[in-house]
């Protein structure tokens, strides 16, 4: 039996530690839940292990806003105070304040 717990919580605002960009999980899976394709498509020598939390993260670099898939041993917390502008914040969370957004919807 696999026991996973997950470093960052729904809301906060988090980083990628090779990539310039910052995201809000919005998700989180307890192990890699994507496509063998998917997987395969990152090069071998920087693949994440499976066995550990994967995140769905409303993500922004300087160029674009997307959805990004990023294994927990790729994500450092983002203390930097600063709101991620992702144009789909609105429809998961609240405002942002003291450095995360609020969830605005109610889980079933």
């Amino acid at each position: 039996m696999m026991s996973t717990r997950a470093k960052y919580h729904l809301g906060q605002v988090v980083c990628h530690r090779r990539h310039r960009f910052r995201g809000v999980v919005f998700d989180v899976d307890a192990k890699f839940s994507n496509t063998q394709e998917w997987y395969e498509a990152i090069p071998e020598d920087q693949r994440p292990r499976k066995d550990q939390p994967f995140y769905h993260l409303l993500a922004e670099n300087e160029q674009s806003f997307y959805v990004a898939y990023v294994s927990e041993q790729n994500l450092m917390a983002d203390y930097s105070g600063e709101p991620v502008d992702h144009p789909d914040l609105p429809e998961l969370f609240g405002p942002f304040e003291d450095g995360a957004y609020p969830l605005d919807f109610q889980l079933n």
